[in-house]
């Protein structure tokens, strides 16, 4: 097999192969042999349909096969042989001209790039850290008071109020017209919960049993119905039904209800302050691996494969794709999704592997077994079954692999934050938990 490697761009190139036609026509002729044993044709017992037969009717998707096979070999062989580190799948075409006997085809692929990371001593990183308040649980107990809490009817003659369930009908018009989503009767919501905008739970304060009111409300510019956003409308309500909210009590009981397992009022606090470790674990170690890859990207200088993106897009759109499904949306396999949209985050991803690999791969970063079982248990550890869980993770080896990829990130920042320039910073429980997870 003769191969010729020629550079096309920067990370594009192309290889000439050649193939034996001898050597493909006897593959294609063993394969219609093995076929013919097995083959079923009308007017002919199994195993006697003649080889005329057989090759007629299958001779041509048997040499296509044979053909892609043979391509696909000679391919692999020769990148191997070129040391090369091929990027994507190549695309191959059949050359009009070829030496005698011979059938000669180009394959045009892209390799991986070289990584250069530059000095990480000088990267500056701000890493955060937190602690759990004691407001931040007793928070978190309020929410679960409010979870499990009861209403009943409120003495005749009272007004609602915040926290108060009320049951209105109401009817609302723009510009003395009706619209989709503007009319309902028996509709329930807390007052003060946001369950409905300011001036519709304005308007209901102080509202008694039986008494109607009128008010105009502007639905604000960014309101999710595009057909009233930014429109001032007119409301009817009538106040039909007003229960008042009582909260349980937090006592053994309330802990018991929780299947908390040391059912004390203690307990059910330590149990809330474990829980929100763990989530406050989860948000720094997310910060803290943001800002080390953003510095470590910052550092890195290398082109990248566009077929590695497009592979890269084409599974962010799969991803969005079944969201919408998940969601209900119907025909959402032809959903018009731009690449545009997901391009810049396609890209970040595949820089950033080939950058983690590169540095794994020079460093010895690589995920071991003990960190491998270590990370699968922290994962179970918020689980009913933990052990369960952890059979699930091994049962499968796409599952480990999600969890290796982990490790392997974790690695990478703890080894970069070795390196870098870092500055602590502590943040209050709530203003690490209300920032957004990019």
């Amino acid at each position: 097999m003769a191969v010729n490697v020629e550079t096309l761009d920067k990370l594009e190139r192309k290889l000439t192969l050649t193939l034996p036609v001898e050597a493909i026509r006897t593959e294609v002729e063993a394969r219609l042999r093995k076929l013919a044993r097995s083959v079923k044709m009308d007017g002919f017992r199994p195993g006697k349909v003649p080889m005329s037969v057989v090759a007629q009717r299958y001779g041509y998707s048997v040499q296509y096969e044979v053909v892609n096979d043979k391509v696909g070999q000679a391919f692999a062989q020769a990148a191997s042989e070129a040391s090369l580190r091929v990027a994507g799948q190549p695309t191959i075409t059949e050359k009009d001209s070829a030496p005698e006997g011979q059938m000669a085809f180009d394959a045009v692929f892209e390799v991986l790039p070289e990584v250069k990371i530059a000095d990480l001593s000088d990267a500056e990183i701000e890493k955060v850290s937190a602690e759990v308040s004691d407001e931040a649980i007793e928070r978190t107990v309020d929410i679960l008071r409010k979870q499990r809490r009861s209403f009943a009817t409120r003495a005749q003659g009272s007004s609602a109020a915040d926290s108060d369930r009320v049951t209105v009908d109401f009817s609302g018009t723009i510009d003395g017209e009706a619209f989709e989503g503007g009319k309902a009767e028996d509709f329930q919501f807390v007052v003060g919960e946001g369950q409905m905008l300011k001036e519709f739970e304005d308007a209901v304060c102080g509202m008694k049993v039986g008494e109607s009111k009128t008010f105009p409300l502007r639905f604000p510019a960014d309101y999710g119905g595009k057909d009233v956003a930014g429109k001032t409308a007119d409301f009817m309500v009538t106040l039909k039904k007003l229960e008042a909210s009582h909260l349980p009590e937090v006592n053994e009981a309330f802990a018991k209800t929780l299947g908390v397992k040391e059912a004390t009022v203690e307990g059910l606090r330590a149990d809330i302050r474990k829980n929100l470790e763990r989530e406050m674990k989860l948000r720094l170690q997310a910060r803290n691996k943001r800002a080390v890859m953003d510095a470590l990207l910052n550092k890195a200088e290398l082109d990248l494969p566009k077929a590695t993106v497009q592979a890269e897009l084409g599974r962010m759109i799969d991803a969005a794709r079944a969201d919408l499904r998940a969601r209900g949306m119907k025909d959402a396999d032809k959903a018009p999704i731009p690449e545009d949209v997901f391009r810049p985050e396609a890209e970040r991803r595949v820089r950033l592997g080939l950058v983690l690999s590169e540095l794994v791969r020079a460093n010895a970063l690589q995920a071991t077994p003990e960190q491998l079982r270590a990370q699968v248990e922290e994962l179970a550890a918020s689980y009913e079954k933990p052990g369960e869980v952890v059979r699930y993770y091994y049962a499968d080896n796409n599952r480990l692999r999600e969890v290796e990829a982990m490790v392997l990130e974790n690695n990478v920042a703890e080894f970069v934050l070795g390196k870098a320039r870092v500055t602590e910073k502590t943040l209050g429980f709530d203003e690490l938990m209300n920032t957004q997870q990019q």
